[in-house]
C-alpha cells in the first residue's frame, strides 16, 4: 500500500470520528484503531491530533477547490461560470459542513487554525475568480477594470456570507427563492439604468 493510500486512510479515519464523537473526544488511538492501522503509523505520517485534524480540514477544502476549478475551465460564459461558481462554492461548503457534523463546532474554536487552513483555498479561489472576471472583461462582459482586485472583493463577499451560512444552515431561499433577485444584483448593482 503506497503512502499516500494509508494517509488518505488515516485521514478519513479521523474525518469520521471526529464528525461522529467531535475533535476534543477523539483520540490518537481510536483514530489508530479506526482506521485499523497501528499507532505507530500514524504518528509516522502526523505528530499529534492537531496535524491530522488540519490535514482533515485541508483535504475537505481541496475538494472543494477542485470543484471550483472544474467551473473557471468550463466552456460557459463569464457571467454563467460567475453564477455557477457562487452555487457551486456554497454548495461545496454545506456539503463539507454536512459531511462532518461536530468538526464545524470545532472547527470555528480555533480561529488561527481556520485561518491558516483557509489561506490555500483562499489563494486558488482568487485566481480562480481572476480568470473569470479576465475572460468576461476581455470579451466585453464585465465592466471592471482590475480582475484580480475585482476577483478579491468579490471573493471577500462570498466569504462574510460563508460564515453565516455556516452558522446559520440558512442557505435555502438563496439558492432557490432568491435566486433571481441575487444575480440582478451580482451583474446590475445598485443603480437604477
Amino acid at each position: 500500500m503506497g503512502t499516500t493510500k494509508t494517509k488518505d486512510i488515516l485521514v478519513d479515519a479521523a474525518r469520521k470520528l471526529f464528525a461522529t464523537q467531535g475533535v476534543e473526544n477523539t483520540t490518537m488511538n481510536d483514530i489508530a484503531l479506526a482506521s485499523h492501522k497501528g499507532r505507530r503509523t500514524l504518528y509516522t505520517y502526523f505528530k499529534n491530533k492537531d496535524e491530522i485534524f488540519f490535514s482533515v480540514i485541508e483535504t475537505e477544502l481541496d475538494l472543494v477547490a477542485n470543484r471550483l476549478s472544474e467551473i473557471a475551465q468550463s466552456q460557459e460564459s463569464p457571467e454563467k461560470k460567475l453564477i455557477n461558481y457562487i452555487y457551486t462554492r456554497m454548495e461545496a461548503i454545506k456539503e463539507v459542513v454536512i459531511r462532518n457534523g461536530n468538526l464545524n463546532a470545532d472547527f470555528f474554536l480555533d480561529i488561527r487554525m481556520v485561518a491558516r487552513v483557509r489561506r490555500k483555498l483562499d489563494k486558488k479561489e482568487r485566481i480562480i475568480l481572476t480568470s473569470i472576471f479576465q475572460n468576461g472583461m476581455d470579451k466585453g462582459i464585465f465592466n471592471v477594470k482590475d480582475a484580480a482586485y475585482s476577483a478579491k472583493m468579490f471573493h471577500l463577499a462570498l466569504c462574510g456570507y460563508e460564515v453565516a451560512f455556516i452558522q446559520s444552515n440558512s442557505f435555502k431561499d438563496l439558492l432557490i427563492e432568491k435566486r433571481r433577485e441575487v444575480i440582478n444584483f451580482i451583474f446590475n448593482g445598485l443603480i437604477q439604468r
